[in-house]
């Protein structure tokens, strides 16, 4: 089996000498299909550079970046566009909803401006809505639904086109411990269940335990690998902050 993401070598370089700062410093991994993979580390490790390059929001200054074959800085226009929209799917910690919309608005808007047909369109919403327990706030707008419900509503947006990988930033941070408990339900239960491949940055020991891998990242390099294997998620929870400890971080609690 092929790796969906292969990352080789990339470094990333903010500032010019003498005040330049080495985000990435050679980052070398690859994710297979199927694999819900979390990044850790503390705050200013890199791992949110680490994700913006995946999303394509900023290039890096070398090393290769190949998804599903492509090298990522050969994408131009359309075949961008088109990576943005149908390869990768974006789960982020404020949700990015657009508070004019309704939430089906807002989960339809991606198959809109790609052009998919309206029926199967409501078929893949009435699947997302009924998966993510969402059906009942498809009509209300983000500011009538709790924390739960808009990320969960930005999940089903994230996944409408069905991407081949999800990017999930922080996709917890502004929940309370039983909404981040029931979207990282979710989450896995879609990696569980239709394979979905998922990359989580996360600072959060909780959440990191859903993941079936996790990088642990330290001032631009991979400074740790650990396998959940068959360990139950409290027992890889408690690996986990092991790890996080030392780094500098970490939580006090599992759910």
């Amino acid at each position: 089996m092929e790796p969906i993401l292969s990352m080789e070598h990339v470094t990333k370089r903010y500032g010019t000498v003498p005040n330049q700062t080495d985000a990435l410093n050679g980052i070398t991994f690859q994710v297979m299909p199927g694999e819900f993979l979390g990044i850790m580390g503390s705050s200013g490790s890199g791992k949110s550079t680490l994700l913006n390059c995946l999303a394509t929001v900023i290039q890096p200054s070398g090393g290769r970046i190949v998804v599903e074959g492509v090298e990522l800085n050969t994408l131009k226009d359309k075949a961008l566009a088109a990576y943005r929209g149908k390869t990768v799917g974006y789960l982020f910690q404020n949700f990015e909803l657009l508070d004019h919309l309704t939430g089906r608005e807002n989960i339809l808007l991606p198959t809109t401006l790609h052009g998919v047909a309206a029926q199967e369109s409501e078929k893949r919403l009435e699947h997302l809505a009924a998966y993510l327990e969402i059906t009942e706030v498809l009509d209300k707008f983000p500011a009538q639904m709790s924390g739960g419900q808009r990320q969960r509503v930005a999940a089903a947006r994230a996944l409408i086109l069905h991407p081949k990988m999800i990017l999930a930033d922080e996709p917890t941070g502004a929940l309370d411990s039983q909404n981040a408990k029931n979207i990282m339900e979710k989450l896995a239960g879609l990696n569980e269940d239709e394979q979905a491949t998922i990359l989580m940055v996360t600072h959060d020991c909780t959440a990191a335990s859903y993941c079936k891998r996790i990088l642990f990242i330290q001032d631009g390099v991979i400074f740790h690998e650990l396998r959940r294997g068959e360990a139950s998620r409290r027992d890889f929870y408690e690996r986990i902050l092991k790890v996080m400890a030392q780094l500098g971080g970490g939580s006090s609690h599992v759910l």
